[in-house]
């Protein structure tokens, strides 16, 4: 073989296209991007746009359910990155590893919804560990070593209310909450011993006493008790008592 006899595999180059070459060429002039304009310069990446017209993502209705607002993200952790981490001191192989130790050995910035531990790699320290799963091989490969892995349950973070609506009916529930839970405390709360009632006789002694004074003589502005309209009929004008009127003679 010669060197001017060494070839590209088929298919592996194809010839450079020749634009701005004249008329002829079919590509002359305007180089294969027609007028001129936005489209004909470089840097432009219209993707979708459609001259102006309602472009098609925006014409096809949108119907059916997506689980993407609902569904689970899990991190993915492999048995290398483990052994990595206890090799570089940053993992204590004698304590329990869970998310809360990756995230401070800085294998992980946050849990989210659980973690998974994939078989990748070799692990040789007997390590515990808790993960919201996990493949079989990481499993048969951990319990090889001497340790052990408990699955749980993924646990759902506490998510920050954003937005107006958001947060306003997130203190509303807050509120409803805080009053159920006074409701419910005062409910539990045992009863309160009523006080023994006084009877009408000794309301209404306290009260003359009251009227009358120390001396039993009516303070200075304390109001007079009405009179009756009976005795107010008997006095006269001038507030003493009314004499009786004599009968008539009549005559014989």
């Amino acid at each position: 073989m010669k060197l001017n006899e060494i070839r590209d595999n088929s298919g592996a180059h194809y010839r450079f296209k020749r634009i701005g070459r004249g008329i002829g060429s079919g590509k002359g002039k305007t180089s294969g991007r027609g007028g001129k304009g936005q489209t004909a310069r470089t840097g432009v990446a219209l993707n979708g746009f459609e001259g102006g017209q309602t472009p098609l993502h925006r014409r096809l209705p949108k119907r059916g359910f997506t689980n993407a607002p609902f569904r689970k993200e899990f991190h993915e952790v492999n048995l290398g990155r483990l052994q990595q981490a206890v090799e570089a001191g940053r993992l204590d192989a004698a304590a329990a590893v869970d998310g809360q130790a990756l995230v401070a050995a800085g294998l992980l910035r946050r849990v989210r919804h659980g973690i998974r531990l994939l078989a990748k790699g070799e692990i040789t320290a007997a390590l515990t560990i808790t993960v919201a799963g996990a493949s079989k091989a990481a499993v048969t490969a951990v319990e090889k070593a001497g340790g052990t892995v408990t699955i749980t349950e993924p646990v759902a973070p506490e998510a920050t209310p954003t937005g107006k609506k958001a947060v306003a009916k997130a203190k509303a529930s807050a509120k409803r909450k805080a009053f159920a839970d006074a409701a419910a405390a005062a409910a539990a709360a045992p009863p309160v011993p009523k006080t023994e009632t006084k009877s009408k006789g000794d309301a209404k002694e306290k009260g003359e006493a009251k009227a009358k004074g120390k001396d039993g003589v009516p303070p200075e502005g304390a109001k007079k008790a009405k009179a009756s309209p009976k005795a107010a009929a008997d006095k006269g004008a001038d507030g003493k008592a009314a004499k009786p009127k004599k009968a008539k003679k009549t005559e014989e």
